[in-house]
């Protein structure tokens, strides 16, 4: 019996570790890139209201996926709202969907790096050249999401993101689509897992904006996102039939599931 449960708990928190891993991997490697500037510019900026960033984004083209098996994951976050009192933190009220089972979430956005891009886009063919973009950023910090317990097969999920932003020539916080035309464009890439409230199941858990952040396999699409035709039977076969303009074809993509 000892050395059943020291198993159970010895399994239980190398699948706790290898999600955490991911997600601190995700953000280390984000700060330390090419990409983006060594100085921290959270003194500075942290007091401008990133909300509306997280909300941008039709939902249709947000895609994310749980487990090892990629199975179809949607997240809609209905609101987001600045704290009054702690400036680098965010309330989210939201909805996931996986299959036909829908839990709605509250939880936190807390901000803890913000970092300048070494190299601010033009866009194609220079169509920004001249706008008085004043340069392009992105915020790095962690989640907290906790689903309702009373609805079926709820959890928590944790881990990291980063967000893109530009600031235009006015002073104002725009979310980062200056290249949203090029091949891979994505933003609001979340990374980390999903634990359910029974602590008997924990699973890799990652979405994003137009593409998924390390999502393997999964995305074999070159200008956008395109599920792998193996996965296609773990939720993915209506987003196929949407982009195939199938009228037969639900469009669980489309629509306003989330209410």
């Amino acid at each position: 019996m000892k050395n059943t449960l020291f198993t159970f708990f010895m399994a239980f928190y190398f699948l706790f570790a290898f999600g955490q891993k991911e997600a601190q991997i995700f953000k280390a490697k984000q700060l330390q890139g090419s990409e983006l500037t060594s100085s921290e510019l959270k003194g500075q900026l942290i007091y401008f209201d990133f909300s509306k960033l997280f909300t941008k984004t039709d939902n249709s083209v947000v895609y994310g996926f749980i487990g090892n098996t990629y199975e179809h994951l949607r997240v809609k976050f209905i609101s987001v709202t600045k704290s009054k009192v702690l400036a680098n933190e965010y309330y989210v009220y939201g909805k996931s969907m996986v299959k036909n089972n829908i839990c709605e979430f509250k939880g936190t956005i807390t901000i803890s790096n913000i970092r300048k891009r070494k190299v601010t886009s033009t866009g194609v063919d220079d169509m920004y050249k001249n706008t008085g973009i004043k340069g392009q950023f992105s915020i790095l910090g962690d989640y907290l999401f906790s689903e309702n317990k009373n609805q079926s097969h709820s959890g928590k999920f944790t881990g990291t993101f980063i967000s893109n932003f530009y600031i235009d020539k006015d002073e104002n916080i725009k979310y980062d689509d200056l290249d949203s035309v090029s091949d891979g464009f994505t933003n609001n890439r979340f990374v980390g897992e999903w634990r359910s409230y029974k602590g008997k199941l924990t699973e890799r858990c990652n979405w994003g904006d137009f593409r998924i952040p390390n999502s393997g396999d999964l995305d074999v699409g070159a200008g956008d996102f395109s599920p792998n035709e193996k996965y296609l039977k773990n939720g993915w076969q209506s987003l196929v039939d949407v982009k195939a303009s199938n009228k037969d074809a639900k469009k669980p993509d489309d629509t306003q599931w989330w209410k």
